[in-house]
């Protein structure tokens, strides 16, 4: 088959798919922004787009709509010039619906599969929108702007063939006469590269040396903010090395926005949280990597005693479940993305995302007694091995994409 992937950062979700679906002799290519530079496996395509901000106080909450249709619109664009000139017609299309690149495909290839992935579905109640009252408080406004921040997801969703979420609960934010259009399949992660290693070591930026046998204290996310429980994590740690005069916190993230909106008055969110717990911390023992590569990330979980993941109602991280493959104890918020993967006291342990003490004293617990936690670091590798091993899950993604794919 012919196959298009459409991502505005491809590969994105794509990264071990397209190139599977590619040795499978599939003909795979892929559009995305040109302002995209990640490396790719398979050819890419490359669209510009040069949108106006729309004006705020005259879309209102068409503003969301105008930005994403906008988009669509250029990649439709592009996709019509790939019709007219070079007679490119793809059997299926795999696009990611996040930022509107698949609304108007099907007018330019009315022949082909369409397949959505689908992330996520805003919703005024129930998930992210008003769950943290500290930085958006709840209010009928936002539940308005949430639905209409829906609006592109939903038409994209409409106009397809299927969809595909990375897990249940994600699945569930959307309504359920869209619900019944998607199918769940987890990514998958690498459990051969993310896997136990006892001979595991990770190099502070000091020069010191970490191992399985140091107390080790993680958290890792692609920014430092309020959606990953930056500033939970931060006001419970003076406690946590207050108890661990020899542990070692390790944080990896970047310090821009991903999710939710900046601080006011402030470049980050990584200074304005550090800002008030840093007069009650030990900052020789708290370390700030930014953004690791992927070996250094997988070292540290393998000489993680303790790691930490809290995340609002939103989007569960892949870090979390390769913590678990890496066999490291996850403490994570009782929130719902993270419990449908962990079971406290099974594979893991939960603590009410906003419980301060809670966390301190869970997070104290874990540094204190490594092998008392052992089972639980057991139990969640085999959780990523049953449930979230990519050599499972990778046959499943290609069979969901050659399945709707035209009939012989």
């Amino acid at each position: 088959m012919k196959i298009l992937f459409v991502h505005q950062n491809f590969p994105g979700q794509y990264l071990y798919l397209a190139p599977e679906l590619k040795k499978r002799g599939h003909d795979c290519v892929a559009m995305t922004d040109i302002v995209n530079t990640r490396d790719s496996a398979i050819p890419v395509l490359k669209y510009k787009h040069e949108a106006q901000a729309p004006d705020p106080a005259t879309t209102r909450l068409g503003r969301n709509y105008i930005q994403m249709s906008d988009r669509g619109v250029t990649v439709a664009r592009a996709a019509l010039q790939l019709r007219q000139q070079r007679n490119y017609i793809p059997d299926v299309i795999f696009g990611h619906s996040g930022w509107g690149e698949t609304l108007f495909l099907k007018e330019v290839w009315p022949e082909a599969k369409l397949l959505i992935y689908a992330e996520f579905y805003y919703r005024g109640r129930g998930a992210d929108v008003g769950f943290d009252p500290e930085f958006s408080k709840p209010n009928f406004d936002q539940v308005i702007i949430a639905q209409g921040r829906a609006c592109h997801l939903g038409q994209s969703l409409l106009h397809a063939d299927a969809g595909l979420s990375p897990t249940e609960w994600q699945a569930s934010t959307y309504p359920p006469a869209l619900r019944r259009m998607i199918e769940v399949i987890h990514d998958g992660v690498n459990t051969t590269v993310m896997a136990p290693q006892p001979a595991a070591r990770f190099i502070l930026p000091t020069g010191q040396i970490l191992t399985p046998q140091d107390e080790v204290l993680t958290f890792v996310n692609r920014n430092l903010e309020p959606y990953r429980g930056y500033h939970i994590f931060m006001r419970a740690l003076p406690d946590v090395l207050k108890a661990r005069p020899d542990a070692h916190v390790v944080i990896v993230g970047g310090d821009e926005v991903s999710y939710g909106g900046a601080p006011k008055g402030a470049k980050g969110w990584k200074e304005t949280i550090l800002n008030e717990v840093k007069d009650r911390l030990d900052l020789s023992r708290v370390h700030f990597m930014g953004k690791v590569p992927y070996d250094q990330f997988t070292a540290l979980m393998q000489v993680s005693t303790a790691h930490a993941y809290l995340t609002y109602p939103f989007v569960l991280s892949w870090s979390m479940i390769e913590a678990m493959s890496a066999g490291a104890h996850v403490i994570g918020s009782a929130t719902p993305p993270v419990q449908e993967v962990i079971t406290d006291g099974v594979n893991g342990t939960l603590v009410n995302f906003f419980d301060i003490k809670g966390w301190s004293a869970k997070l104290t617990e874990a540094l204190a007694n490594r092998a008392k936690f052992q089972p639980l670091r057991q139990a969640a590798r085999q959780t990523a091995l049953d449930r979230y091993d990519q050599r499972i899950l990778l046959p499943r993604m290609v069979d969901f994409v050659e399945r709707h794919g035209p009939k012989p």
